[in-house]
């Protein structure tokens, strides 16, 4: 029983950090494909809610560090993120926060850009859900061609 509990605990908290994790970990640990996406969209969720409460506080204090140590405000990075922003909006982070964001950059990110937080848990859940199935079904159909 505890090693099941430990297995379901580590798909869920390597959702909250990198969500790709989840479902690797899930499908190598030889969970079925519902508790590991379930597992993987709880983890992100829980990150996001947790994030887009303190996101505004914590990006306040990265601004106020970046100023000190006089680090250029847009950087190559935050003008692309800002792109596809103005082109697809919320839907656009949303949809590229799990594989080239984690869950906590995409979540700070819409905070930064000013979307209100149930925007923000909307969005974050479908892509959440789209993503978790499609990687998830991923690792567990094509897992043993990696060894898992």
């Amino acid at each position: 029983m505890l090693q099941l509990a430990v297995k379901y605990a580590s798909v869920f908290l390597l959702s909250t950090v990198k969500f790709l994790g989840g479902p690797l970990a899930g499908a190598s640990l030889g969970l079925s494909f519902w508790w590991t996406m379930s597992l993987t969209v709880a983890g992100m969720m829980t990150s996001v809610f947790i994030f887009s409460g303190i996101g505004r506080v914590w990006m306040q204090h990265r601004q106020k560090q970046r100023r000190l140590r006089r680090a250029p405000i847009f950087t190559t990075r935050s003008r692309n993120i800002i792109k596809v922003f103005r082109k697809f909006g919320m839907g656009g982070i949303a949809f590229l926060t799990p594989i080239l964001l984690s869950p906590i950059g995409g979540t700070v990110i819409a905070t930064l850009l000013g979307v209100p937080r149930q925007r923000i848990l909307l969005h974050m859940l479908w892509s959440a859900v789209l993503w978790g199935g499609a990687l998830t079904f991923i690792s567990v159909r094509f897992g043993h061609w990696f060894g898992h």
